[in-house]
């Protein structure tokens, strides 16, 4: 575990995602925040560790593209960016963020009493060297039965139309309904700790 404002490394999280840097902030780093925007819908995988792998990658160059390589290089201190993507895997079906609240209602209604995974890639890239590591984890949320009302407070609340397949077992609405996880939790909302950790390390 990194002590805050300790690590011999700077952190770029990149992403605009509240539960991740949450979680970054969590395993103790400081750091700064540079979101990609880029067309996620315009790069296409049939399975999902290859999407999210593919995203991931294509975030870090959007990001690279944009900063001063000159800047990082030259530095005695590296400097980490950190991207990441997730899926939510449903019925054999890759779920994306919803593209409407109808969407989202049908998303997390498939959820009710039953079971959902997710896949998420992380990427660490060394701005210094351009040393590059990445991997995905996987883990299972099982739910019990999620009332109608709920759903519609969920989609009312509109947090879930940002998230992968509307899924937030962290939200207050949500959590009451999870029966299990299997897998970790960080990695369900989006930045497995151990995974990036060790991706960390591997660059330096």
């Amino acid at each position: 575990m990194a002590v805050p404002g300790n690590a011999p490394f700077k952190v770029i999280l990149g992403s605009a995602s509240a539960t991740r840097r949450q979680i970054l902030a969590e395993m103790g780093y400081e750091f700064t925040i540079m979101t990609a925007d880029i067309d996620e819908k315009s790069i296409r995988k049939e399975k999902p560790e290859e999407l999210v792998m593919a995203l991931a990658e294509a975030k870090a160059d959007a990001i690279i593209s944009r900063l001063p390589a000159s800047n990082y290089k030259d530095h005695e201190e590296p400097t980490l960016l950190i991207t990441a993507d997730q899926v939510v895997v449903h019925g054999g079906s890759i779920r994306e963020k919803p593209s409407s609240k109808d969407e989202a209602r049908q998303f997390i209604k498939g959820y009710s009493g039953g079971l959902a995974s997710t896949v998420g890639s992380v990427l660490v890239t060394n701005l210094k060297t351009g040393i590059r590591s990445a991997g995905w984890d996987k883990a299972e949320v099982y739910f019990h039965a999620i009332p109608e009302e709920v759903i519609e407070s969920l989609i009312e609340e509109g947090t879930v139309l940002y998230v992968a397949g509307g899924l937030m077992v962290e939200h207050p609405l949500t959590s009451p309904f999870v029966d299990s996880v299997v897998g970790s939790i960080d990695s369900v909302m989006g930045l497995p700790k151990a995974l990036t950790e060790k991706l960390l390390r591997e660059v330096l």
